[in-house]
């Protein structure tokens, strides 16, 4: 059911004009050095829904010189004054919570449910780097010969460039704004060109939390290769953070290396979601939906490749075609919408593509694979089964709503298929045998498992991948230390 909705102008201006649509550098909106903005578009729509700053090279370079003015003095505010401001940061976006959620529906298409479910999750990083602000606790202790004592503590990192992507506009923005200004680090966020009003509108609300002019720097920009490679050029930039794809963060990763700048890597990933033969169906449909319908399959830890017993292959299929076909499609402001369209037409075509070269190697639609026709970038929920192990759909993130099915015989095999990837982010297993659920995740080649569960993303928890998948974790008390260098003194007394 495709559910379309009349486009709400006067909604959108309330919107979109609470914050600047200009480059925010040094505590300024500004224009671009070069004059030149870009439209940001509503994918359910395909209209425009406002026009904003795009930074040129020496844009970033401001951002980088005022992020460095400001870099001493916010390193030397007290770890509990910058842990106020994150708390404040956090209510303020509570209060605007609402709006934030429609914003991010705005440009971003996916539901109001998962908008508002975002706006909640990247709230909480606020909070919880909040707390741990005050705890960045270092150590010392005896030396093994007795001759001295080693004194460990933690500084910050110096300024962060942090580069996020369209699917999460707020939860990535906040999940490394926040154990940056936590450690004391000043930072030059570039956000993804597809979806940059909701970091202009978390960098006012930081503002308004009370954050020093420069700390925060936003610098959206359609140059994004060229800007990012002149400020990791940039000698006083000591850290890149990144969220985004394996083929981006090797060009980064090599970029970075000319200076030696540390870098957090959050790149793709391959989600398996194993479903054993003595699993509780109703828990692991659940638990399917949330995996692979979160953000409507457009995220790094989305199921994409579905391994399921031979004894219960059959049922699960039928069950997750009746749950995803009773799917509501639309506009995503719309209060009954379960799921919105795709961020572009190069996304829903690339899904298409792969839907259709799994069908033509012998797989099964049980609901969908057909692209919707007219106005809005809409893909409809699909399940496919009968797919081949070798099938091109299982190699690469889908980043929309498909759900292949691949039938095992036993516990090897399911574990040697999920590990067959060079990417190594996240693995969900059902089961009801507890100690084979343990042993199963212990053997899966990724950082994270959900066991039983269907999501794992938490602000507590330290997030990251193995092999290809990226390098460091964010959030908990590890994403915060990615912001920091450990100095050693070695001292008698």
């Amino acid at each position: 059911m495709l559910i379309r909705h009349a486009h709400r102008s006067e909604r959108t201006a309330e919107l979109t004009t609470w914050f600047p649509h200009d480059l925010v550098i040094g505590g300024e909106a500004r224009a671009g050095a070069d004059g030149h903005r870009f439209d940001v578009v509503n994918p359910a729509t395909g209209q425009r829904i406002a026009s904003v700053a795009s930074a040129s090279v020496s844009d970033g370079l401001a951002a980088v010189r005022a992020a460095e003015c400001a870099l001493p003095g916010w390193s030397a505010v007290a770890p509990r004054a910058k842990a106020e401001i994150l708390r404040k940061a956090f209510e303020l976006m509570c209060e605007r919570a609402e709006d934030l959620a429609q914003l991010i529906v705005l440009e971003n298409g996916k539901s109001l449910i998962d908008a508002r479910g975002e706006v909640a999750y990247a709230a909480e990083f606020f909070r919880w780097y909040s707390e741990e602000a005050v705890r960045l606790i270092g150590s010392v202790q005896t030396s093994p010969s007795g001759q001295n004592r080693i004194v460990v503590s933690h500084h910050p990192i110096g300024v962060s460039v942090l580069v996020t992507p369209w699917n999460f506009p707020a939860a990535m923005a906040t999940r490394k704004i926040g154990p940056a200004l936590a450690a004391g680090c000043t930072v030059i966020l570039k956000p993804a060109s597809d979806t940059p009003l909701t970091a202009l509108a978390i960098a006012e609300i930081l503002r308004q939390a009370g954050v020093p002019a420069g700390v925060v720097n936003v610098i959206p920009s359609r140059s994004s290769g060229a800007v990012v490679s002149a400020m990791l050029d940039d000698p006083a930039v000591r850290k890149l953070s990144f969220t985004g794809s394996t083929e981006v963060g090797r060009t980064l990763l090599e970029n970075a290396s000319r200076t030696v700048v540390n870098c957090s890597m959050e790149l793709g990933g391959n989600a398996p979601f194993l479903v054993f033969g003595d699993a509780d169906l109703d828990s692991a449909v659940d638990g399917a939906m949330i995996a692979k319908m979160r953000n409507g399959g457009e995220a790094c830890t989305a199921a994409n490749r579905f391994y399921v017993h031979a004894s219960v292959a059959e049922e699960f299929g039928r069950r997750l075609a009746e749950r995803m076909r009773a799917l509501r499609v639309g506009d995503g402001l719309g209060e009954r919408v379960e799921l919105g369209p795709l961020i572009n037409e190069g996304a829903r075509l690339k899904v298409d593509s792969l839907v259709a070269a799994a069908r033509d190697a012998g797989a099964s639609v049980l609901t969908g694979g057909e692209s919707h026709s007219g106005v809005g970038f809409f893909y409809p929920p699909t399940v496919l089964v009968d797919v081949a192990p070798s099938s091109p759909i299982l190699d690469e993130e889908i980043f929309g709503p498909v759900a292949p099915i691949v039938t095992f015989d036993t516990d090897d095999e399911a574990v040697e298929l999920a590990n067959r990837t060079e990417y190594g982010l996240v693995s969900y297993v059902y089961t009801s045998d507890l100690s084979r659920g343990l042993s199963v995740s212990e053997r899966l080649e990724t950082g994270m498992v959900g066991l039983n569960r269907g999501v794992v993303s938490d602000p507590a928890a330290p997030f990251g991948g193995f092999k290809q998948s990226g390098l460091g974790r964010e959030g908990g008390h590890e994403g915060m230390l990615e912001f920091t260098e450990s100095q050693y003194i070695a001292v008698n007394w």
